[in-house]
């Protein structure tokens, strides 16, 4: 190779170094290169403005003079251990990193490190970003959401209230009725309203306002609706089964009314004089986004014409439209055992 080859290749890495230092001088954001033993080799413009430092300040400095006293010690093994295995990558991901300016004061950073190959051996390039507005826009949302938890859980609270109140109220009224037909309707009534009440005191005790934990739901529900109808509970074993399903408000409503129904239906029919049995509620997701509700009873069973729709049972007519309200589809097994299932999405 000839000295002008040389002379020309010389030029060409001169004009490469000289466009990568521009590059660096003028990029968007704060650039500091550090060599392995970690002394800064080189800042930017933009270093000097977020570290509050000239950069005669900071070459030949160890780059932990940046660092926070917290961290200051274990910076160094951190940083041998990029160089053993050098790769473009963010430093401390799933961290919360700080830079400390020369004021003393600390601020939020994401930091990129890339290798870089010098004629003087291998370099880190940190290219440091200043995160304090995402910070503080951050915290202004987490006060924001809190603020709409505990407006929820008071609105739930609220409407349980309300509720519960009317549940009192129809406690009264029935203490004043003889007549037992109308007296059986005020309690229908009455677990209708308790079903809607444990819904959103379910709500009120959980972290989550728009998620029903069913199972806390039915181990409240269940046994209020047995003991309403004055029944001896020895005579029954109930089961509840509803795993770790969470449905959606506007789902768990109806489906918690619909238990209501179908366990006060099997308590006033599935079981005359006197008889013993066992009533199982269940609910279960089928991995696709759907689940199984389904009241099942080993009592004396369902006449085989039964419609549900079109019987003059106030309760099945309610399951029937519950079901309909939340797209699901309602089936029937008549008999050994008597069983309601309802499939329906749990995406609504």
């Amino acid at each position: 190779m000839n000295e002008d080859s040389i002379g020309r290749i010389e030029q060409a890495l001169r004009k490469s170094e000289e466009r990568f230092r521009r590059a660096v001088e003028y990029a968007p954001n704060a650039v500091v290169m550090v060599n392995a033993t970690g002394r800064i080799e080189m800042v930017n413009a933009q270093a000097e403005r977020l570290f509050g430092y000239q950069r005669s300040e900071l070459l030949g400095q160890q780059v932990e003079t940046l660092v926070p006293g917290p961290l200051r010690e274990k910076h160094p093994d951190l940083r041998d251990g990029f160089f053993r295995a050098p790769r473009s990558r963010p430093m401390g991901a799933g961290r919360d990193l700080y830079g400390l300016r020369k004021d003393g004061s600390q601020f939020p950073v994401e930091i990129g490190l890339n290798p870089i190959e010098t004629e003087d051996g291998m370099m880190v390039l940190s290219a440091i970003i200043d995160i304090s507005d995402r910070k503080r826009e951050e915290g202004r949302i987490r006060d924001a959401l809190k603020e709409k938890d505990l407006l929820l859980g008071e609105i739930h609270h609220r409407v349980k209230n309300n509720l519960q109140v009317i549940h009192s109220l129809l406690g009264l009224q029935s203490a004043n009725v003889e007549d037992p037909a109308v007296l059986g309707i005020l309690r229908e009534s009455q677990n209708r309203v308790l079903s809607m009440a444990l819904i959103h005191q379910t709500l009120y005790q959980s972290n989550d306002f728009a998620r029903v934990d069913f199972a806390s739901f039915l181990d409240a529900l269940v046994p209020n609706v047995v003991t309403s109808y004055g029944i001896d509970s020895g005579r029954f074993a109930v089961a509840v089964d509803a795993g770790d399903v969470h449905l959606p408000i506007s789902t768990a409503i109806p489906c918690g009314l619909i238990v209501n129904e179908l366990v006060s239906n099997t308590l006033k029919h599935a079981f005359p004089e006197g008889r013993d049995g066992r009533i199982d509620i269940q609910l279960a997701s089928n991995g696709n986004g759907g689940a199984v509700l389904s009241v099942s009873d080993d009592g004396i069973g369902l006449p085989e014409n039964l419609d549900p729709a079109k019987t003059e049972s106030l309760g099945l007519q309610l399951v029937t439209l519950l079901a309909d309200q939340i797209g699901g589809e309602l089936s029937i097994q008549h008999r050994d055992p008597t069983r309601f299932a309802l499939h329906f999405s749990t995406e609504r």
